[in-house]
């Protein structure tokens, strides 16, 4: 299973991206960009929502292996990069 260390960075990664993309004119929250990225890292599946709309299924990353868990750290630090976030993880003290 995944390791507290990578649990820690997974979670200030998201943190990071959720305080500064704003995403299709919208800020979703850390858990939300948790959403999104296990989605694409997994492949998303998309479902009917019980009340009209869809629902997006990604992958719980308490389930996940160290090296999946690396995978999805490594996809958000390269989203992140790309969309302009300053990664705390990264400054320099």
């Amino acid at each position: 299973m995944r390791s507290l260390e990578q649990n820690r960075m997974m979670w200030a990664n998201l943190e990071d991206i959720a305080q500064q993309v704003v995403w299709y004119g919208v800020k979703l929250t850390k858990d939300e960009w948790k959403d999104v990225l296990t989605a694409a890292l997994k492949k998303q599946k998309v479902v009917p929502g019980i009340e009209g709309g869809f629902v997006v299924i990604g992958a719980r990353t308490s389930k996940m292996t160290v090296p999946e868990m690396t995978e999805l750290i490594e996809l958000s630090t390269a989203f992140g990069t790309q969309q302009g976030v300053k990664f705390r993880a990264f400054v320099d003290d």
